[in-house]
C-alpha cells in the first residue's frame, strides 16, 4: 500500500496497491491472521515463503463482472454527466440493469427520474485493425449535442486496451474544446482481476478533473461515499446539524466537485469507499472518519463517535446514541425471540459482508459460514480502525467456514452443503437460483442501506422473517429441480479441489 498518486491517469489496481486476493479458504481468523493487517503501514506483509497473502488458483471462472461495468454504474450514475463506453456493443449489456437501478434510485433520492445516460461506440472488428478514435470523437460530439452535460467520462475495454487506442490525447483535445471535463477512465476487464478497481478508476477520474482545489469550507457537509440505496444518512445527520453530499452515484457534477469542501467523508462499505475517502485527506484535506463501519451496536457507536469527533459534535452524538439504544433495544429482543435458532449465511462483497455478519450476530442467529467475492487485506488510509475483518472478529466472535470466491456458483454449492443454512443474505443475485434449488430461501439486498446503523438491525431482521415466511415455495423447488452437476462434484466435500488438483476437471 502507497501513496495515492493523482498526477498518473491510471489507477493503481487493487492486487498491486492492496494485496487484494479472489480466492481462499479457511477460518477468518486465520484469514485476518495472514493478512497482517496491524503490521502493513506501507507495503503488503510477504510470508516465509515470499510473497503476498497466497490465494488459491482455480482452473477456470465460471462467472464474474468486471471493472468496466463497475465504471457503468458509477460514472454512467452522475446526474448531469454522460458516459462513453469505448467498446464493442456487448460491453454495454450493463445498460440494461442499470438503467433500472438508476431510475430506482433517482425516484429513492427525490430527483427526477429519468434514463441512464451511457453511449457505446459499437467497436466491429475492423476497428480493432484501423483503430477507432473516430467513432470516440464523434460519441463525444454526439454526448454534447444531445445532452449538453456538464461533464464526459471514457471508459475503456479490453479491445481498446489490446490496439492501445490514445483515448487520453483524444479526452485531452475534447476537453479544450468544449470547456467541460472529459475524462479517461481505464478499466478494461484484465488489468484487475477484480471488478472493485472499477470504483477507484472512475473515483480516480474524479478526483483528477472534476473536484476543485478550494479552501473553502462547509463545516457542516459530509461526504457520503454510497451506492444508489435509500436515504438514511439525511434524517441520521440532522441530528448533529449536518448535511449529506451523496457521492458517486445520484450525484450532480457540482456536487463532485464540492466534495473538497467537505469537514468529513464517510462510507457505508470500505469496499467502496476506500479510495477516495483516503485521497480526498491527502490531496483535499478532507479528513476521513476512520472508524468500524456502522453495522451492530459496537460498529454504530464507534463511527458515529468518530463522526462526533471530526465534526466537533460529540456532545450531540452521546445523546442520539443513548436516546437510539433505548428506542432499538426492545423491538430487537422481540426479533430475537422470533429468530430463535435460526442459521444465515452471508454471500456479499468483502466488507459489506463483514458488516451483516455483525448484525445476524446482533440478532442472535448463528453464522458458521460466509462467502466474500474478494478479500483486502488493507484498505487505503492503512488505518487499524478500519480493519473490518479484525473487528468482526474481535467484537462479533469468529467464522469458521469463511471463503473467498469471485461468484463461483461451483464452488457455492460445497460451500452451503458444510453448514446447511436457513437462508443467505446475498446482493449479486447470481447466486440466489442456486440457494433455492437446494430449498434455501435467499434476501436479496437491493438497497444496500437496509442494515446500516441501529435501524438497520431491526430491518434486516424483518426482512429475515420475510423471506422465511415463503419457505415452502423453496422446499418445493428443491424436490424437483435438478442441478447441473456430475454425482463427483456432488458428493465432494471440499468445494476447492480444483484448485488444489486442477487435473481433476476432465474427471
Amino acid at each position: 500500500m502507497g501513496k495515492i498518486n493523482l498526477r498518473m491517469a491510471e489507477v493503481q489496481n487493487r492486487e498491486r496497491r492492496l494485496g487484494t486476493i479472489i480466492a481462499w479458504n479457511g477460518t477468518a481468523s486465520d484469514l485476518h491472521t495472514q493478512s497482517g493487517y496491524q503490521q502493513r503501514g506501507s507495503g503488503c506483509k510477504s510470508n516465509k515463503d515470499g510473497c503476498r497473502l497466497c490465494e488459491a488458483k482455480g482452473p477456470f471462472t465460471q462467472g464474474s463482472v468486471c471493472s468496466e461495468q463497475m465504471v457503468e454504474c458509477q460514472a454512467g450514475n452522475v446526474r448531469d454527466a454522460v458516459l462513453i463506453q469505448h467498446s464493442p456493443i456487448g460491453c454495454g449489456a450493463g445498460q440494461v440493469p442499470y438503467n433500472s437501478i438508476y431510475r430506482n434510485g433517482l425516484a429513492m433520492r427525490g430527483h427526477k427520474v429519468e434514463n441512464i445516460r451511457i453511449i457505446n461506440t459499437n467497436l466491429q472488428e475492423t476497428d480493432m485493425v484501423f483503430g477507432a478514435l473516430g467513432k470516440l470523437k464523434q460519441s463525444i460530439d454526439d454526448a454534447w449535442e444531445r445532452y449538453s452535460p456538464k461533464a464526459i467520462f471514457i471508459g475503456t475495454s479490453c479491445p481498446t486496451g489490446i490496439i492501445g487506442e490514445d483515448i487520453e490525447s483524444v479526452a485531452r483535445k475534447k476537453q479544450e474544446e468544449l470547456g467541460i471535463p472529459v475524462i479517461p477512465l481505464f478499466c478494461e476487464g484484465f488489468r484487475s482481476k477484480h471488478w472493485s478497481t472499477g470504483f477507484d478508476a472512475t473515483q480516480h477520474g474524479i478526483l483528477r478533473q472534476i473536484v476543485k482545489k478550494s479552501t473553502k469550507k462547509q463545516e457542516d457537509l459530509v461526504n457520503v461515499i454510497s451506492l444508489w440505496g435509500s436515504d438514511i444518512f439525511t434524517p441520521m445527520f440532522k441530528e448533529f446539524n449536518l448535511r449529506v453530499n451523496y457521492v458517486v452515484d445520484m450525484a450532480s457534477v457540482s456536487d463532485l466537485e464540492q466534495l473538497s469542501e467537505a469537514a468529513a467523508t464517510v462510507g457505508f462499505c470500505y469496499t467502496l469507499s476506500s479510495y477516495m475517502a483516503a485521497a480526498l485527506e491527502q490531496e483535499f484535506g478532507v479528513p476521513e472518519v476512520k472508524a468500524p463501519m456502522p453495522y451492530g451496536f459496537a460498529g454504530t457507536d464507534a463511527w458515529l463517535r468518530e463522526l462526533g469527533k471530526v465534526t466537533h459534535r460529540e456532545e450531540l452524538v452521546e445523546q442520539y446514541i443513548a436516546k437510539e439504544h433505548a428506542r432499538v433495544k426492545p423491538k430487537i429482543a422481540e426479533l430475537k425471540k422470533k429468530l430463535q435458532g435460526l442459521k444465515g449465511y452471508v454471500a456479499t462483497g468483502s466488507a459489506y459482508a463483514h458488516g451483516l455478519i455483525q448484525v445476524l450476530r446482533e440478532l442472535d442467529i448463528q453464522v458458521d459460514g460466509s462467502l466474500v467475492f474478494h478479500h483486502d487485506p488493507v484498505y487505503d488510509s492503512g488505518d487499524a480502525r478500519e480493519d473490518s475483518l479484525g473487528h468482526l472478529i474481535e467484537h462479533y466472535g469468529e467464522v469458521p467456514s469463511f471463503n473467498v470466491s469471485n461468484r463461483q456458483q461451483y464452488q457455492f454449492y460445497g460451500l452451503l452443503q458444510e453448514v446447511k443454512p436457513d437462508f443467505i443474505l446475498i446482493r449479486h443475485n447470481g447466486l440466489a437460483p442456486l440457494a433455492s434449488k437446494l430449498g434455501i430461501p435467499a434476501a436479496p439486498l437491493g438497497d444496500e442501506h437496509i442494515a446500516i446503523g441501529y435501524e438497520g438491525i431491526i430491518n434486516l431482521g424483518e426482512a429475515i422473517l420475510n423471506i422465511l415466511a415463503h419457505k415452502k415455495f423453496h422446499d418445493d423447488l428443491k424436490k424437483h429441480a435438478k442441478l447441473p452437476y456430475k454425482q463427483w462434484w456432488l458428493e465432494q466435500k471440499d468445494p476447492y479441489i480444483l484448485s488444489k488438483h486442477p487435473e481433476l476437471i476432465d474427471a
